[in-house]
């Protein structure tokens, strides 16, 4: 007996889903709903789905619908409603009252999600504050069970509002203290990243469960948390990246993005996502094995403008292709996406084409120029070094001729350096160099 009841005291709650027909299409509308709900350990148990013009301003859906799902709550014996929209405060309200059991809608869902998996001090202060916005103004609803004890006139309002009045003030005075304690993890973030201004900055960024994480270890070698579910990830790691033809490159995982991402969460995350913000290119990462690519791609670049981060330069990679049986399936993505990068990240297979194509991205960011230095300076030999990547060099009894490959925000500077010295710099090519070259 003892053993019955502790299984049912660990049995995950079991919900009913209901959404709007259209988002995605087809039947599978609210499979993402699914795993969202499986990623905060709650059981599906039924599934409802209404096509609507427009929503309902009391319920989101129909009366009709509200009937059917009472009955299919019934049916099921489920102890939640869990809504593939985001329910103003007053739907929120009048569907749990309707159904008979809470209903919680998509923002809330997702979360909750982020507060079972947030492990830093960062990211629970982050989850926290975007889960007090989002209660602000719900808080109304939490005290209408005492309307009845309130006054009729001025100066006669009942404990309940009193109640509601003193419940918003300690959620803004916690809000408050949230925003302070995170000002100093986004200061901390830009000094780390005033820090790192010489290397070359990657970020990966993409829907949640693409395989970011994965990538991020195999390309680094790091041991980042890599499993099968949404929203493993919700801090950023960095690492450095040896790529060949690459001096002093780091990549970052990040968070990974969904459609209709809390915009409470967003902003709460921006310290977090300052790493996406920052880079110099984005690794846009895609599961092309995905029921739903064309929609989670969209859903991304979405979330990077939210971001900031659009005008960012962009390399679309196309992840677990072992996973795609048919190859007409991928030419097709490629020809609708030139340019791809074409990858595994659980095998390996494509990392060095993706090597490649980051290399070449950054080389096309830079410029080649030959300074000429008398042989006797020294000092100034080292300083041209620090100024941009030796790519070859040349030595008289007179003076040393060095080919450097410079980034365009340190051009302006090597000029004037060499400038301030009286040394000769020219534009060079990369062959001129090769063939000057001392090896």
């Amino acid at each position: 007996m003892k053993g019955e009841l502790h299984d049912a005291e660990v049995r995950p709650p079991v919900a009913v889903l209901f959404g709007r027909a259209g988002r995605t299409g087809g039947e599978d509308v609210l499979d993402e709903l699914a795993g969202l709900a499986e990623a905060a350990d709650v059981g599906v148990a039924g599934r409802l789905v209404q096509s609507l013009q427009r929503p309902l301003s009391a319920t989101y859906i129909g009366s009709g619908k509200v009937e059917e799902l009472r009955d299919l709550v019934k049916a099921c014996h489920a102890e939640l409603v869990l809504a593939d929209v985001d329910l103003s405060p007053a739907q929120a309200r009048n569907l749990t009252k309707a159904v008979g059991v809470r209903v919680v809608d998509r923002s809330e869902l997702i979360m909750d999600i982020f507060a079972r998996r947030a492990r830093t001090a960062q990211a629970k202060l982050q989850v926290e504050l975007a889960q007090l916005k989002y209660m602000l103004p719900r808080l109304r609803g939490q005290w209408v069970h005492l309307d009845r004890y309130r006054g009729g006139g001025v100066g006669t309002r009942g404990p309940g509002e009193k109640q509601l009045e003193t419940d918003r003030r300690l959620v803004n005075k916690r809000i408050g203290d949230l925003q302070a304690r995170l000002e100093v993890y986004e200061r901390r973030t830009q000094l780390n990243l005033a820090g790192r201004s010489s290397a070359r900055k990657v970020a990966l960024a993409g829907y949640t469960n693409t395989g970011k994480s994965t990538l991020f270890n195999r390309l680094t070698g790091a041991d980042r948390l890599a499993v099968n579910r949404l929203f493993a990830t919700l801090d950023t790691r960095t690492r450095k990246w040896p790529v060949p033809g690459c001096e002093e490159l780091i990549l970052s995982d990040t968070v990974g993005f969904v459609a209709s991402l809390p915009h409470h969460l967003v902003a709460s995350f921006h310290a977090t996502l300052e790493e996406v913000v920052e880079a110099d290119l984005v690794l846009h990462i895609v599961d092309a094995s995905g029921p739903h690519v064309r929609e989670s791609m969209e859903a991304v670049m979405t979330t990077l403008k939210d971001i900031g981060a659009a005008d960012i330069e962009t390399l679309c990679v196309f992840n677990k292709v072992d996973l795609i049986a048919d190859t007409m399936e991928l030419q097709a993505l490629l020809n609708a996406h030139p340019g791809a990068v074409v990858i595994s990240a659980r095998t390996g297979q494509g990392l060095e084409d993706l090597s490649s194509r980051v290399a070449a991205f950054f080389v096309s960011q830079t410029q080649v120029f030959q300074i000429t230095i008398p042989i006797e300076r020294g000092r100034a030999l080292a300083l041209a070094g620090e100024l941009g990547e030796l790519i070859s060099s040349d030595a008289d009894t007179q003076c040393v001729r060095v080919c450097l490959r410079v980034e365009e925000s340190r051009i302006a500077r090597l000029k004037a350096w060499a400038a301030s010295e009286g040394l000769l710099l020219e534009p060079a090519r990369i062959e001129d160099g090769a063939a000057n070259s001392g090896d």
